[in-house]
Parts: structure tokens; C-alpha cells; sequence
């Protein structure tokens, strides 16, 4: 499996080319023009405006659709054409945004496929990263070949806030496990905290309407299967930095214990529960779907 990351990709986006890209489906010249502007707004740096000759300008809230235009046709459709023409086995490409990894049944092909596609984007003034790209045995067989070879443990990599890793479930067969990336994890608690002391002398209510919606969207999005004991260490670590704000505030407020705030602030945050289903009980509900249209 290839685990790619293209370095500054957002700073190194050539105009000239992404206004090509669109002209394949843009007829309209004034809003080609108008995207053009964009492109060239820049930034301003020490009180001079300075105007941006590649790349999408930071913070703007067009600059992923470009993105997502520019790599559409620099690396989706190339490498659907060399997963029909150049493949034998199987090869899945998963991207959002600039961030994607490709999948392959055959490392032969991965290393040919991972040489190509440097060609294939320094055609496009763009490069790989050299540190964040790399091949690694991951999948259903990646445990057994390993311990043939007399090596570890697959290796993991991170993905859309997941790190993922080759595991087992209770019955003993592959089970991809999806964990919630440290970093962003940790990244998100300290930004909880900051906001809490902010919110210090609040109302209590107004405060618990806040935090409940940050886990609920937590949840929404990292409720997945074999995460949940992460997804329930948030909540626990966002209500007990919530006690601790609280305690700060007042006399009264210093002598309430963690089992009787958690009681009272259970019905205002209830507690993560798993929000998407294993991958066979999605599958199946589809199939349901298929067959009743």
C-alpha cells in the first residue's frame, strides 16, 4: 500500500494549468476571469501586498474545490487509466483533498505505480513528499507474510484523523481498526480546555449546551467501530476539565465530586454511543436497500 502526501501542494498549485482544467468545462470567460483573481489575491506581509504567482490563497474558502479540480485530472483520472491498462491485481485509490493513499494486491506493481506517479507529477510542478510517502504491507494478509519473513507487526498510517491498524476481532478474522490520531486528539482536548477558561463564568446551562454540541460532533465523526473506548476517554476528559473550570470559579463550586457532576450533567451531555456500523452490517443495510428499490 502507498501512503502519499504531496509536499505544499497548496502553495505550489500552477495557475496557468488549473485554468486550463477548467476551461474543459467552464465556458463562461467572465468567471474564469473572476477565479483568475482569486488565484492572484496573495497575502500581505509587513503591510505590502504581495501577489501570489502559484498556489490557492490561504483560508479561502474556494481554495479546495480548485484543489480538488486541479488533482481530479493530474492524478484520478491517470490513475484510473493505470489501474485498467497497467494492473493485473487489484489497486483502490481513496483521496480527499491532497491526502489519499492508493492500495495494491501486488508490491511489484506499487513500486512501478509510486515511480510513475513522481513523473507523473512533476509534470504539473508538483513533487512527493519525501519523508511523508512511503510503501507499507497492510491488509488481510499483511499479518501472515510479515511472520513469514520472521518481521513485526504491520505498520500503520494516518488517515483523515484516523491512525489505522491491522488487527483482529473476536472471532479471529481481519478487522481494520480505526483509532483517533494522538496528535489530533490531543490538539482538540487543549482546544476544549482554552475555550472552558474562556467560558469560565457562564452560565453552567449555556456552558453544557456548548460542550455537549463539541462531543456530539466528536462523536459524529470518530464513532466508529473499535474506537469507542477513545471516543468515551474525550467525553470523560472534556467533563472532568469542565469540573476543573468549574472549581476555579468558586467556594462552593470546589467541593463537588466527579460522581455527582457526572449525574448532573449526564442528561445535558449524554454519554457517545457508536454512531456508524461495522462494515458488514453497512453493506448488508445497502444490499436491503438495493433489493426493496
Amino acid at each position: 500500500m502507498a501512503d502519499a502526501d504531496i509536499k505544499g501542494f497548496f502553495d505550489n498549485l500552477n495557475h496557468e494549468m488549473l485554468l486550463n482544467f477548467l476551461k474543459k468545462r467552464i465556458g463562461d470567460k467572465r468567471v474564469l476571469r473572476l477565479i483568475s483573481k482569486w488565484l492572484k489575491t496573495g497575502y500581505v506581509e509587513d503591510g505590502k501586498r504581495i501577489r501570489q504567482e502559484a498556489g490557492t490563497p490561504q483560508g479561502s474558502v474556494i481554495s479546495p474545490l480548485l484543489a480538488n479540480v486541479y488533482l481530479h485530472y493530474v492524478l484520478d483520472i491517470w490513475a484510473s487509466w493505470w489501474r485498467k491498462t497497467k494492473t493485473k491485481g487489484d489497486m483502490i485509490i481513496v483521496r480527499y483533498a491532497d491526502d489519499f493513499v492508493i492500495g495494491f494486491q501486488y508490491y511489484e506493481e506499487a513500486v512501478t505505480f509510486l515511480a510513475a506517479l513522481h513523473r507523473r507529477l512533476s509534470n504539473y510542478d508538483l513533487t512527493l513528499h519525501p519523508q511523508k510517502t512511503r510503501l507499507i504491507e497492510f491488509g488481510k494478509y499483511a499479518s501472515g507474510d510479515r511472520k513469514r519473513k520472521g518481521k513485526g507487526k504491520p505498520e500503520t498510517f494516518d488517515f483523515l484523523g484516523f491512525t489505522h491498524i491491522c488487527t483482529k476481532n473476536r472471532k479471529g478474522d481481519f478487522f481494520l481498526r480505526r483509532k483517533t490520531k494522538r496528535k489530533r486528539l490531543k490538539r482538540k482536548l487543549d482546544e476544549v480546555k482554552s475555550e472552558l477558561k474562556k467560558r469560565m463564568h457562564e452560565r453552567i446551562n449555556e456552558t453544557g449546551r456548548w460542550l455537549a454540541k463539541v462531543i456530539s460532533g466528536h462523536t459524529n465523526y470518530y464513532g466508529v467501530p473499535g474506537n469507542m473506548d477513545t471516543v468515551r476517554e474525550f467525553y470523560k476528559q472534556c467533563v472532568r476539565m469542565w469540573l476543573r473550570t468549574l472549581r476555579r470559579r468558586s467556594h462552593k463550586a470546589q467541593k463537588l465530586t466527579w460522581e455527582v457532576f457526572r449525574r448532573k450533567t449526564e442528561k445535558m451531555i449524554p454519554r457517545p454511543r457508536l454512531v456508524h456500523p461495522f462494515p458488514e452490517q453497512r453493506f448488508w443495510r445497502q444490499r436491503l436497500e438495493v433489493g426493496a428499490g
